[in-house]
């Protein structure tokens, strides 16, 4: 079955997913809006219903009976040349494989944090919330480049150079870099955490079971057995006045504060850092009353450059798919006559 329909070469919709370890959420786009994101198109469904991405499109495809030839889909995991292997999930996505179970004339895969980092031009003011005292300034006018770092179920980091109007998303495996511990709390957790792992990453800290590794190590050192915790159960505990909970999260918070300002100076994104991913909707309050961005800063003879970088907040709910509309919406526009 061909679901496209072809104006002048281009698509008239696009397919998109975002694809998790858990869930897999489908849209539409429409490439000529200035919003390509249809938000009424949004749909999830859990990606053990299904034995394949294609299985899971058809479903969406059905339900929704859309008209579309292309897609664009953004998955938890590393693309590598035609294929992509999602992390925590079974699921092996070939192009040519999908784009032959689809009938779709083009498909496009690409990392769900360098989505996220497209996704960044097409932010509004009420998609983001700003942490610390550095203003954004929204647009892509001008060259830019921005970094982006968000705790999930892992810790994901990529950037967006933005060069003569063009975006290009930066893959990157930046969240197994090595931690730098940054005061002697933190190298005694480090200490704790190493004979564990052995080599501790960034995101054995920054995601959430990073932050039940710390609450642990903080429980370790003080000769306690906190049992059985779950992230949540931290930031309850916290909430409600446990002084180790309390704790734990004020660490999380500096130690991704630190991690997000080396992330800038790695990446030269002068023009700000975007937190995206699960937890940052649920700990804004805490990001801001923290050590966050007093370690983001503290960055030595560059910590007059930091205080000016923007630390910015994603609570748009559907990132991903923003970002792979954003990249819909390029492709299309490469292909107009």
């Amino acid at each position: 079955m061909n679901h496209g329909a072809i104006a002048n070469g281009q698509p008239r919709r696009f397919l998109l997913a975002d694809i998790g370890g858990t869930n897999a959420r489908f849209a539409l786009a429409d490439p000529a809006a200035e919003m390509p994101l249809l938000l009424d198109s949004v749909q999830g469904f859990p990606v053990a219903e299904f034995p394949s991405l294609a299985e899971a499109a058809r479903h969406y495809l059905e339900r929704t009976q859309a008209s579309v030839d292309a897609g664009v889909f953004a998955v938890a995991g590393r693309v590598e040349g035609d294929e992509a292997r999602i992390t925590n999930h079974p699921w092996v996505i070939a192009r040519a494989r999908l784009r032959a179970q689809l009938d779709l004339r083009e498909v496009v895969l690409i990392n769900d944090f360098a989505a996220q980092a497209m996704a960044i031009p097409l932010l509004r003011a009420d998609d983001v919330a700003i942490v610390g005292g550095a203003p954004w300034r929204p647009g892509i006018d001008g060259d830019r480049t921005y970094a982006v770092i968000g705790p999930g179920t892992g810790l994901g980091v990529s950037g967006l150079l933005v060069r003569d109007g063009r975006r290009y998303p930066l893959e990157t495996e930046g969240g197994h870099a090595s931690f730098p511990p940054g005061t002697p709390e933190e190298l005694t957790i480090l200490d704790v955490l190493s004979r564990q792992f052995g080599r501790v990453s960034n995101e054995r800290l920054i995601c959430g079971p990073g932050l039940v590794n710390i609450h642990r190590a903080l429980s370790e050192i003080a000769g306690v057995d906190p049992g059985p915790v779950q992230p949540a159960d931290i930031t309850a505990r916290a909430a409600a006045g446990d002084p180790r909970a309390a704790r734990a999260v004020d660490v999380f918070c500096a130690v991704f504060g630190a991690i997000a300002g080396d992330v800038v100076l790695t990446l030269g994104a002068w023009d700000g850092v975007f937190l995206t991913g699960g937890l940052v909707p649920r700990m804004l309050d805490a990001l801001r009353h923290s050590g966050f961005r007093q370690r983001f800063e503290h960055k030595g003879r560059f910590s007059s450059n930091m205080a000016r970088v923007p630390s910015v907040a994603v609570l748009h709910p559907h990132a991903g798919l923003l970002g792979a509309a954003a990249l819909a919406q390029d492709h299309a526009r490469e292909r107009t006559p």
